[in-house]
């Protein structure tokens, strides 16, 4: 089972946001590919298992950024 999401975030504003929020998204179990763009302000994640997108949200939001949607 592979799902993407795509996170809607306000505050990244280079690629060391980007890759803050990569670090942290990849360290979770079950996340296979993080792909984040600073001028899109998406986060585009692959997991290889269900994992609650709160979860996901929550972990962005603690690096200071602000989660502003979900695209399916």
């Amino acid at each position: 089972m592979m799902k993407n999401i795509i996170i809607k975030v306000e505050g990244m504003k280079c690629s060391g946001c980007e890759n803050r929020i990569m670090n942290v998204l990849k360290s979770i179990d079950g996340v296979k590919t993080v792909s984040a763009n600073h001028e899109k302000g998406t986060v585009e994640i692959t997991l290889l298992k269900e994992i609650n997108s709160n979860i996901l949200k929550e972990k962005i939001e603690t690096l200071g950024f602000s989660v502003v949607g979900e695209e399916v």
